[in-house]
């Protein structure tokens, strides 16, 4: 997969070959704690998104270059 690119926000590429994604839950009202740390600590962003349905999500990749996702419900 490409990335995903709309007017809500960009997903990173992410398909079942190689290094896989993986998601972790957090709360909506964590969700700008997270990317303020995350920024804190200088962890690239590879992607943030708007979901439809409301939900939002962040993505960075771990040290070994697995996609990583934060996603509220």
């Amino acid at each position: 997969m490409d990335h995903l690119r709309s007017a809500r926000g960009t997903v990173p590429g992410h398909d079942g070959a190689g290094l896989l994604h993986m998601a972790f839950a957090i709360t909506a009202d964590s969700y700008d704690e997270w990317l303020a740390h995350l920024r804190a600590v200088s962890v690239p962003l590879r992607g943030q998104m708007s979901w439809p349905g409301g939900g939002r999500s962040i993505y960075f990749e771990d040290p070994d270059g697995r996609m990583l996702e934060l996603a509220t419900p």
